[in-house]
């Protein structure tokens, strides 16, 4: 089986360019993907929440996983490293196509590469990190009003289940099984905010 493993925070245009090289890299390399993994959430959450943990409960000995950068497997080295660990001793191939990257197998020197790779994207983020947060406060200072215009209301990664998730709620079921067994993404604590935030339940 040959997987491949997609997600972003909240910028959909990244989810079209990362299908984008995936499909590209495939083409060229002559591989179909059988499964593929998308999903909008933050790096920030658990391997669970990012399906992670679902993707290495299906792998299989010679199987194949791409995605399109290390950054997509974890937020900080430590974790990237342990994911790529828990692949490898599956027996599993990974390929990472912006660092264009094979891992086949526990190569001492690979593992050195990587872990200088993950750590300079983690090194480059937190800079990227720390200059927003910079431009931020100096736009403040300047008296510019930051956040979004009063009454807008932003789109979520629940807008295209939003007739599912009224159904389900008028049936009955809580938030935690909504997401858990009928939308297998999000977290109770998003989708209560969600539909709160919409008046889901007056509709």
């Amino acid at each position: 089986m040959i997987y491949s493993y997609i997600r972003v925070s909240s910028d959909a245009q990244t989810v079209k360019h990362q299908r984008y090289e995936i499909q590209r890299y495939c083409v060229l390399h002559r591989l179909l993907i059988d499964d593929t993994i998308e999903i909008e959430i933050s790096s920030r959450k658990d391997t669970r929440a990012r399906r992670i943990d679902e993707l290495l409960e299906k792998l299989k000995a010679d199987d194949i996983i791409v995605v399109t950068e290390l950054s997509r497997l974890g937020r900080n080295t430590g974790e990237v490293i342990n994911i790529i660990d828990m692949i490898l001793k599956k027996g599993v191939e990974l390929r990472i196509l912006k660092q264009n990257l094979t891992i086949k197998e526990n190569d001492p020197m690979q593992k050195m590469m990587v872990t200088m790779l993950s750590m300079f994207s983690e090194f480059e983020r937190d800079m990227i990190s720390q200059r927003t947060k910079e431009a931020l406060k100096g736009l403040k200072d300047s008296g510019v009003k930051l956040g979004k215009p009063t009454g807008v209301i932003q789109k979520s990664i629940f807008d295209k289940d939003k007739e599912k998730i009224v159904e389900l709620l008028e049936l009955g079921l809580s938030y935690k099984k909504i997401v858990d067994k009928h939308l297998g993404y999000g977290s109770q604590s998003t989708l209560y905010t969600y539909v709160k935030k919409r008046d889901l339940l007056k509709i």
